[in-house]
C-alpha cells in the first residue's frame, strides 16, 4: 500500500510541475529567439522578445504563487483548530 501511495504522490508532483515546465520551455524559446535577433542585429525584435519573455515569466510566477496559495488554503482547512 505504501508503495502505491509513494508512486501516486510522485505522479501528483510531476503533474503539478507541468505548467512550470511549459513556462521554462517558453522562456527558453524566447531567449533563443532574442539571442538570434542580437546576432542578426534586429534591435526592435529584441525589445519585443524581452517584453514577451518577462510577461511569460511573470505569468508562470503568478501561477506558482496561485498554486501554492491554493494548496496552503486546502491544507489549513483540513487541520483541526486547537481549542
Amino acid at each position: 500500500m505504501k508503495h502505491h501511495l509513494k508512486h501516486l504522490s510522485g505522479l501528483t508532483a510531476v503533474t503539478a510541475l507541468l505548467p512550470l515546465l511549459l513556462g521554462v520551455h517558453l522562456l527558453r524559446h524566447r531567449v533563443d529567439r532574442t539571442r538570434r535577433a542580437v546576432r542578426e542585429g534586429d534591435r526592435g525584435a529584441i525589445s519585443i522578445e524581452l517584453a514577451l519573455a518577462i510577461i511569460a515569466l511573470v505569468a508562470v510566477a503568478g501561477g506558482v504563487v496561485l498554486a501554492l496559495t491554493t494548496l496552503a488554503d486546502n491544507v489549513t482547512a483540513k487541520i483541526p483548530a486547537d481549542k
